[in-house]
C-alpha cells in the first residue's frame, strides 16, 4: 500500500508538471519589460493577501518543486511571502534525499533470465533439495558459480515442500578420517507391511558408501559377509564404527579384527558418535526411502543400490568442498560466471523416476 501511495504521487507530480510546461514555453517567448510587470502585478496581489492576513491554500508537490526550480535564478529571499525561507531550505533538502536515495539505492543486478529458469526447474523437478545443493550442483557440473543466497532470491514462492558432540571424539574423527569405517542398519517396511534392515558402509573421509544390501533376519555371520564385501584386501584403514546393536557380536569383532581393522564402538545411546552413518541414513530416508513403497527386499534392493549410485557418482556433499566422492571430471572453467557458451547444452537424466535428475554439459554438433 505505501509503494502504491507513493507511485500515485509521484505520478501527480509528474501530472502537474507536464501541465505547467506550456505556460514556461509562453513565457519564455515574451520581452522581458512584459515579464517584470507581470511580476510586479502578482507581489502586489500577494501584497494585498498578506495585508488582509487570508490564510492561502497548502501547496502542491509540483508547486514546491518549481518553487526550489526558480530559487537557483536570483535573490529569492526578498520574493517569499507564501512561505517562511526555512521552508523552502526544508522542501530543497528534501528533494535531495528522495534524489540520493534513488542515487545510492541498494541490490545487484539480476542474474540471467535463463539461469533463473534453470533454478526454479531444479526446485521443482528435486522437492528435497535445498539452496545449498542447488549451487553445488550449478558450480560443480555447470560451472555457474551462484551462492546459495543467490539461489534463495529466486526460489519459487511456492516451493514443494543438539545434542552437543563430544570434543575429544569429534577431533579424534576429524583426524582420521581417511583411516575410518562406519557401518549402521536401518529399516524400510515393505507394502505387505515386512520389515526389512538395510546395512550400510561408508567412508568417512570421502563420504562415499562402500557397500549397501538388505535382509529380512540380519546376524552377525551375514553383516561379517558383507563386511568382506565392502573391505578390499588391500585397504589402508584402520578403525571402523559401530554401534552396541546385538548384530555386532563379540564373534564379529573378532573377525574384523583379522580384516586389519580395529573396532570403535559407540558409548551406549549415543548416535551422535556415529554421526557421519547417521546423517548418511537420515539422507537415504528424506531423498530416497521417504517416497518409495518398495514391494518386496528385490525391489528395495533395486531402489537403495540406484541411489547410492547417485549418491557417489552424481550427488554433491558439503563437507567435501562441496565436492563428489566420485568426481569424475574438474568443474568447467569459465571467463563469465552466470552465462553458457553458444555450443554449450545442459542435459537432465533423471534419477529413480525422476525423484532426482543429474545436470551436465554437452557440446552442440558441429
Amino acid at each position: 500500500m505505501r509503494f502504491l501511495r507513493w507511485f500515485r504521487s509521484t505520478i501527480d507530480v509528474f501530472r502537474d508538471l507536464a501541465g505547467e510546461a506550456p505556460s514556461l514555453v509562453r513565457m519564455s517567448l515574451r520581452s522581458r519589460a512584459s515579464l517584470i510587470a507581470e511580476n510586479l502585478f502578482l507581489r502586489k496581489q500577494l501584497a494585498f493577501y498578506q495585508e488582509r492576513e487570508l490564510r492561502p491554500r497548502r501547496l502542491t508537490n509540483a508547486a514546491r518543486l518549481w518553487l526550489v526550480f526558480w530559487s537557483r535564478f536570483f535573490d529569492w529571499r526578498s520574493a517569499l511571502l507564501v512561505v517562511k525561507p526555512a521552508t523552502l531550505i526544508g522542501w530543497h533538502r528534501k528533494a535531495f534525499r528522495l534524489f540520493w536515495r534513488w542515487k545510492s539505492r541498494p541490490g545487484r543486478r539480476r542474474i540471467p533470465q535463463d539461469l533463473r529458469q534453470l533454478i526454479v526447474q531444479m526446485v521443482r523437478e528435486n522437492p528435497s533439495w535445498g539452496e545449498e545443493r542447488i549451487a553445488h550442483e550449478l558450480w560443480l557440473k555447470l560451472g555457474i558459480h551462484v551462492s546459495p543466497r543467490t539461489v534463495r532470491a529466486y526460489w519459487p514462492a511456492k516451493d514443494p515442500w543438539s545434542n552437543r558432540r563430544s570434543q575429544s571424539w569429534n577431533t579424534f574423527v576429524r583426524n582420521h578420517a581417511r583411516a575410518l569405517v562406519a557401518c549402521d542398519f536401518m529399516v524400510a517396511v515393505t507394502a505387505r507391511f515386512h520389515v526389512i534392515y538395510i546395512f550400510v558402509v561408508m567412508e568417512i573421509g570421502s563420504r562415499r558408501i562402500l557397500h549397501c544390501n538388505a535382509t529380512p533376519h540380519p546376524t552377525a555371520e551375514w553383516t561379517i559377509q558383507q563386511l568382506r564385501e565392502a573391505i578390499p584386501s588391500d585397504h589402508e584403514y584402520r578403525f571402523l564404527i559401530h554401534d552396541r546393536h546385538a548384530t555386532f557380536s563379540t564373534e564379529l569383532d573378532a573377525d574384523v579384527a583379522a580384516l586389519g581393522l580395529q573396532v570403535l564402538k559407540t558409548p551406549i545411546r549415543t548416535p551422535q558418535a556415529n554421526a557421519y552413518c547417521e546423517r548418511l541414513i537420515g539422507t537415504m530416508r528424506r531423498e530416497c526411502l521417504d517416497f518409495m513403497i518398495p514391494i518386496n527386499e528385490r525391489h528395495l534392493r533395486m531402489i537403495v543400490r540406484e541411489w547410492v549410485s547417485h549418491y557417489n557418482r552424481g550427488r554433491p556433499h558439503s563437507r567435501l568442498g562441496p565436492g563428489i566422492p566420485v568426481q569424475r571430471t574438474a568443474p568447467p572453467q569459465r571467463v563469465q560466471r552466470h552465462r553458457l557458451d553458444e555450443e554449450e547444452r545442459i542435459t537432465s537424466t533423471p534419477i529413480l523416476g525422476g525423484l532426482h535428475h543429474e545436470y551436465a554439459l554437452e557440446r552442440a554438433a558441429a
